[in-house]
């Protein structure tokens, strides 16, 4: 038995439910993941909840994933300083003197979203942290921040040459059978594929409208309505929000004490994205030194072959130590109080790590075959889809509907990469050479079913409640989890409407030009006449 069949559906969607009905997001993952585990064990409750806390315990052995746990806790950390030492506040202040207007701050989220593209997660929390004094003295909601932080996180990180999301996904594209035929490398197969990458080009360019024109609309236009009475979040509606509050402390710290280690980590990790590939090459035999690794393995390659888990790994650990140093040299921390005011900042991670690993162990339930003690719904959901010998026209929409499912109900758009993209890639470049068409047309067809693919997972990502990028940027905005997801879902739905008609007429025209007139046709429309027929009122 390859899956659950149907019965797969059954963890995603009572986890979703019991998210709303209960407002307690870790209740409801546990008991979805209780669930997954019950169906497995054929109903025995005693075998489920051993599997259950079995599932826990090798998610958090996962190498990848016990990294990013301890990269998460100490960026928790590395934000606790700059909040007690009040660095965190003195560049809040300085920007918020700069910037008087809900608009302003909301583009200078947009802005720093946009350069920090290395890792979602590092996007997420650190710009939240940046900016979220700025959006509360300026009346904008924490839904608008976490709003804004989330879809300038994966959308950027996944058109951005050196992030963590890219080195995977053309990792993924190297390895799929019909690659090789298109004649290019999986750079140049990146570099090519942006325009054709509609959902996340979509998200940023609507991120950018709505904070100019200010035309809100659903569940998001009443928590700025609130917010501009000055309840920046709606605990009585969604609960509290994920993170602790800002404290305004009397320090002598500068802007510059913010900018700072925000900037060490970005280059320490630009550092270490390549430099961990090349340690890694050194094998005492073939490659016996550093030096001679750097020769064998070029920069571009460096990067693509890279774990970014051991890179920004590395990042954090030389970030932390070098920010404490310099931290006790400009005096705005001694000795006695680091230690505390490490704990503290860890403190304020703990609910997130929590949901992550649980939102890890659902994800892996959901995605791995029966054999592996999974369900095996990805399996089961892209069968139905390629059993059903769809034409070649149809293909991008429908693997886009699909991703987006998959990465939805899993929480993941990497586990969505995994199973979609070898998938999809030969059944393109297949299709493609049965109907005779030329080398340039076989490459739109993969460039656009590939690219189908990724914004389908990307969207999946972008508005699932159990996704870890939706959790952080509660998270780093201070908003309540729930309140996010109900602001965020309706922004995500017209963005994918849009893409998802852009994918149709691309599929049937294998034009690029008229994919983005359709997107754009139907985003102007929306902008029109969304803010007028779907709005929330504000309670």
């Amino acid at each position: 038995m390859e899956t659950f069949g149907i019965l797969g559906i059954i963890p995603p969607i009572l986890t979703i439910a019991l998210a709303f009905i209960t407002k307690d997001v870790i209740v409801s993952l546990f008991l979805g993941i209780l669930s997954g585990t019950l169906i497995v064990a054929g109903g025995n409750p005693g075998v489920a909840l051993m599997h259950l806390t079995d599932a826990v315990a090798s998610s958090l052995a996962d190498g990848w994933n016990i990294r990013i746990f301890l990269f998460c806790a100490l960026l928790g950390g590395l934000v606790g300083m700059m909040q007690k030492t009040g660095a965190a506040g003195s560049f809040g202040k300085w920007a918020s003197a700069k910037l008087k207007t809900n608009t302003g701050s909301q583009l200078m989220t947009f802005f720093f979203g946009m350069i920090i593209f290395i890792d979602d997660y590092f996007n997420s929390l650190t710009v939240g942290t940046v900016m979220r004094p700025i959006s509360d003295k300026t009346k904008t909601s924490r839904a608008k921040l976490a709003y804004i932080l989330d879809s300038t996180a994966a959308p950027v990180c996944i058109i951005a040459p050196i992030s963590s999301w890219v080195v995977t996904v053309m990792s993924i594209v190297k390895d799929s059978e019909g690659f090789t035929k298109l004649g290019i490398t999986p750079f140049e197969f990146f570099i090519t594929s942006i325009p054709y990458n509609l959902y996340a080009l979509t998200a940023l360019l609507l991120v950018v409208a709505v904070a100019i024109t200010k035309r809100d609309f659903g569940p998001m236009k009443a928590s700025e309505e609130l917010a501009k009475q000055g309840k920046l979040f709606n605990a009585e509606k969604y609960g509290q929000a994920t993170s602790g509050k800002d404290e305004d402390i009397e320090s002598k710290a500068r802007p510059v004490d913010m900018l700072f280690p925000i900037l060490v980590l970005i280059v320490s990790a630009l550092i270490f994205f390549p430099l961990t590939t090349w340690i890694s090459a050194v094998d005492g035999e073939n490659i016996t030194s550093l030096p001679q690794a750097m020769r064998s393995i070029k920069l571009a390659d460096a990067f693509k072959d890279t774990d970014a888990s051991v890179a920004l790994f590395y990042a954090i650990i030389i970030t932390i130590t070098v920010t404490y140093i310099y931290y006790l040299v400009r005096r705005l921390m001694d000795i006695k109080t680091a230690g505390e005011t490490l704990q503290s900042g860890i403190k304020q991670m703990v609910p997130a790590l929590i949901i992550l690993a649980m939102a890890w162990t659902i994800g892996g339930i959901i995605k791995s075959s029966p054999a592996d003690g999974g369900l095996g719904l990805g399996k089961f959901l892209s069968t139905v889809v390629v059993n059903g010998r769809f034409p070649f026209a149809f293909i991008p929409v429908i693997v886009f509907i699909l991703s987006a499912l998959i990465a939805f109900a899993t929480g993941t758009s990497w586990g969505t990469f995994g199973i979609m993209i070898p998938l999809v890639m030969p059944i393109a470049v297949e299709l493609a050479e049965t109907h005779g068409l030329d080398l340039a047309h076989i490459s739109n067809a993969a460039y656009i079913s590939i690219a189908a693919v990724i914004g389908g997972a990307v969207f999946g990502d972008h508005a699932s409640p159990i996704s870890d990028t939706t959790i952080l940027s509660s998270t780093g905005a201070g908003c309540p989890h729930l309140e996010h997801v109900a602001t965020q879902m309706p922004y995500a739905v017209f963005t994918a409407v849009c893409a998802a008609s852009g994918f149709f007429v691309g599929g049937l025209t294998m034009n690029i030009t008229a994919a983005w007139i359709t997107n754009l046709i139907l985003f102007v429309l929306g902008l029109i006449f969304l803010p007028k027929y779907l709005s929330t009122q504000a309670h």
